[in-house]
C-alpha cells in the first residue's frame, strides 16, 4: 500500500508540477507551485503523525483521486473544448 501511495503521490505532484510549468496564460505564475508545495505539505503531515502507517499512502490515493473527479467533473459540466483550454491545448484533437 505504501508503494502504491507513494508512486501516487509522484504522479499527481509532477503533473501539477508540470501544468504549472507548462502554462503560458497570462493567469499562470511561478506562485501557482503553491499547489505542489501544500501537497508535499500534506504528505509530510500524514508522516509526521504516523510514520509507520498507511496514512501517507491512503492521502495519496485521495489526491489522485480528487484531480480524477474534479477532471471528469470538469469536463462532464464544461465540455470537451474548455476541458481543452483548462489543459493548456488549443483546443479538441480528432
Amino acid at each position: 500500500m505504501t508503494v502504491v501511495g507513494a508512486l501516487v503521490f509522484g504522479l499527481v505532484v509532477g503533473f501539477i508540477t508540470y501544468r504549472t510549468l507548462v502554462r503560458t496564460t497570462a493567469q499562470a505564475a511561478v506562485s501557482d507551485l503553491g499547489a505542489v508545495v501544500a501537497a508535499i505539505g500534506g504528505g509530510a503531515v500524514t508522516k509526521l503523525y504516523e510514520p509507520s502507517g498507511t496514512s501517507f499512502a491512503w492521502y495519496a490515493i485521495g489526491l489522485a483521486l480528487g484531480m480524477l473527479v474534479f477532471f471528469v467533473a470538469f469536463w462532464r459540466m464544461n465540455g470537451k473544448p474548455e476541458l481543452a483550454k483548462m489543459m493548456g491545448g488549443d483546443g479538441p484533437r480528432a
